[in-house]
């Protein structure tokens, strides 16, 4: 499981450009895992955007930021052009990461049965122990950015 002061459990997704980005690549960082339901939805966009505009706070504190989403490599690589991404978009379009990590939500924008990714952070220490979780209540409520930088930087 994925659970507070827990060893995160490593995996291997596709990024915009279909390699694999192993999560256990970046042991020796701090790792801020942000699952997002879709590209291109309102909050989503807003989302991705505030923590590609804290990535310079972010790079400062030896910390990467990975988006995770059922979105396909296609679908992401689309929206991190569109928005000047450029930390990894990453493709759980098989959902085991997103189930793995508590993070999956049902029924998104009424389409009864469509599971995809919830909205929520992890952060993950350099030794790869989950140092913080946050899960939104519904898909439509953001993280507290804030909170997640001073979060970060206690990590430094």
């Amino acid at each position: 499981m994925s659970n507070l002061n827990e060893t995160a459990p490593d995996f291997n997704l596709k990024n915009t450009e279909k390699s694999d980005i192993a999560l256990s690549s970046y042991r020796g960082k701090t790792v801020v895992l942000a699952f997002y339901p879709g590209a291109f939805t309102g909050v989503c966009d807003t989302e991705m955007c505030s923590l590609r505009d804290s990535m310079e706070s972010f790079n400062d504190l030896n910390a990467i930021v990975l988006g995770i989403s059922v979105d396909s490599p296609w679908a992401n690589a689309e929206f991190a052009k569109k928005y000047e991404i450029k930390f990894e978009l990453l493709s759980d379009y098989n959902r085991e990461v997103s189930k793995t990590f508590n993070m999956i939500f049902n029924g998104l924008g009424g389409l009864e049965g469509y599971e995809c990714s919830n909205r929520g952070v992890v952060i993950i220490d350099s030794e790869g122990i989950i140092q913080y979780r946050w899960v939104a209540e519904n898909p439509g409520v953001e993280p507290n950015y804030s909170e997640i930088i001073d979060k970060v930087k206690s990590l430094s």
